[in-house]
């Protein structure tokens, strides 16, 4: 017997003993990189976190690398119009935020979060190395013909795809694999992870930053081949970043798939529509811990709610097959309590995600029309002439000095005056997130109106009036996206945290799709009788500041019912086997 199996023989089986897991060994059932039980001291924990944080900033400037640009490229290089350019690149931005549910699938049912997060780091490799070549076509001189420019886009857009597929996949599993490396039994890596989740959106903006400064500058400079291929060498060494870490990480096993189980809980309780749940809730099914459970095996507590669901885990005579004992049943036709409690979980998350969507389609509002606002206003500000998407700049430090302002100022007023380790929770962040955007939307509509009246006298607003709403934005994304992050992570169950994860970038993708479909719809019913409508191609003849009054109040209608929702919420409880 390994010194690793006697020291999980000595732990006696324990329930509920959380902030007390200190041993050699982890007990929440991860494993080392040889699949024997993680120790402690030597894996997980602020080394490995930080491997993720670098490899995230890495791939990030990859990508950032790409997507900031690629409007010019395909305009400048690829010699579409501008049609052809809106439609391309939104249905690959699209692309880009629902390949992670691929990948989340993938890794919970299958291969687990460091093997997929592996291959989809390489897919997204080849698909920079593709980008890279294409752009090294276009050092052609002479130009290209058609059939040749025709090969070309068939190439760019190939390898584009692959990008898609590899980083929207690798989005979603880098969180939940970089929050994997602390122990939820554990209070003090619990309040740990808190400050993860900061971190890591930390990471991600100091990517998208210099990628701005210096990527994009290079592409517009010197050469998109250049460009790309600083991109293509900066995902190269996030991989080479993710394996030197490799002995150092704390690894789930994959669940297999958590479709299937959810389904089973579905079928089972619909086979049992007739039968009444017991009043004694502690009649209904589920698995006891054994001799022989995993270290870290979790059991969800019994909740109200869904009573329908339960029955699914009424156990009747029926259900045991030769007459022998639950643990033989049909999956089909008895659950246990945990797999149904599953269920509830993310039904239980469907109203928070959906309020969510309202905040996606104002959020969208960053990269469309406070551009817009800025591209009518003076873009002088003392000697420099301010480009009105470099603002974009402005948001991203904000929220980089949120996260600090956060993780070491709030966080410890948490711990002293709350007594949770970890501030305000993940609910009531989220909560000033969605405040802070309706005061960015209401900032925008009183600039505009402003801005409008000045028109009136032959006045041009400067463009610096523009940065109060841009700082309000960056600190509404902080409070709400990375507390919405670390709540469907620590909510979710556990074979289903990388899916969830995924569902926080779907919102994403879909208040992105919303905001277009809003934007036409009050195209439409503005521009009746001839008028020039809301937002028309000549801003000085419209009401954008309507629009962005019309989002205030929708954010602060979804907020009402948001608060509403996050109230009723009731919290996962587990327990745990240590043996």
């Amino acid at each position: 017997m390994s010194s690793v199996d006697k020291g999980r023989e000595a732990t006696t089986p324990l329930l509920d003993k959380e902030g007390q897991w200190d041993g050699e060994f982890t007990e929440d059932g991860s494993l080392d990189f040889h699949g024997r039980t993680a120790l402690r001291q030597s894996t997980g924990g602020w080394r490995a976190a930080s491997i993720v944080f670098g490899v995230k900033s890495l791939e990030g400037l990859g990508y950032y690398g790409v997507a900031t640009n690629l409007a010019m490229y395909l305009s400048k290089v690829l010699h579409q119009d501008n049609a052809s350019i809106a439609k391309a690149v939104t249905m690959w931005t699209g692309t880009c935020y629902f390949t992670p549910l691929l990948g989340a699938y993938i890794a919970d049912s299958h291969l687990g979060r460091y093997r997929s997060t592996l291959v989809f780091a390489l897919v997204y490799f080849i698909g920079m190395i593709v980008v890279t070549l294409s752009a090294f076509v276009s050092l052609l001189k002479g130009g290209l013909s058609e059939s040749a420019l025709d090969i070309q886009k068939f190439v760019f857009y190939s390898g584009l795809y692959l990008i898609a597929i590899g980083s929207g996949s690798v989005n979603a599993l880098l969180l939940p694999f970089g929050a994997d490396q602390f122990e939820d039994g554990s209070k003090v890596e619990r309040e740990k992870k808190a400050s993860f989740f900061n971190w890591y959106y930390f990471s991600i903006n100091i990517g998208g930053l210099i990628s701005g400064m210096l990527l994009v500058w290079m592409e517009d400079n010197i050469g998109w081949a250049l460009g790309y291929g600083v991109s293509t060498m900066f995902v190269a060494i996030a991989i080479g970043m993710f394996l030197a870490g490799t002995p150092f990480y704390r690894l789930k096993r994959p669940s297999g798939s958590p479709i299937k189980r959810l389904v089973q809980v579905t079928v089972a309780s619909v086979r049992k529509a007739r039968i009444a749940v017991p009043t004694n809730t502690n009649l209904l099914h589920e698995d006891q811990f054994g001799d022989e459970s995993p270290a870290g095996t979790k059991k969800i507590l019994h909740t109200d709610g869904f009573r329908f669901l339960d029955k699914a885990a009424v156990a009747i005579p029926t259900d045991v097959e030769n007459n022998s004992s639950p643990t033989s049943s049909n999956p089909w036709m008895l659950c246990t309590v945990t797999q149904v409690e599953e269920l509830k979980i993310l039904l239980r998350f469907v109203p928070i995600w959906t309020t969510g969507l309202i905040y996606s389609i104002a959020y969208a509002q960053l990269n469309s029309t406070f551009v817009e606002q800025g591209s009518v206003m003076d873009a002088k500000v003392g000697p420099f002439s301010i480009p009105p998407a470099s603002l974009f700049s402005f948001e991203v430090v904000s929220a980089i000095f949120c996260v600090i302002l956060y993780d070491k100022f709030l966080i410890r007023l948490g711990k002293k005056y709350i007594g949770n380790g970890r501030g305000i929770s993940e609910l009531q962040r989220m909560g000033v997130g969605r405040f802070f955007m309706i005061l960015s939307m209401a900032a925008a509509a009183i600039l505009e109106w402003k801005r409008l009246s000045d028109l009136k006298q032959g006045k041009t607003l400067s463009i610096a009036w523009q940065l109060p709403q841009y700082f309000l934005l960056g600190f509404s994304d902080v409070f709400n996206f990375v507390g919405m992050l670390e709540f469907f992570y620590s909510e979710a169950p556990d074979s289903m945290r990388s899916i969830c994860s995924a569902f926080c970038l779907l919102s994403v993708a879909i208040g992105n799709y919303l905001s277009s479909f809003v934007i036409t719809l009050l195209t439409a019913v503005t521009t009746r009788g001839g008028s020039a409508g809301w937002i028309p191609a000549n801003l000085n003849e419209g009401h954008l500041d309507y629009f962005f009054w019309l989002l205030a109040a929708m954010n602060a209608l979804s907020f009402v019912a948001y608060i509403v929702f996050a109230q009723r919420h009731k919290p996962k409880k587990v327990i745990y086997t240590l043996a």
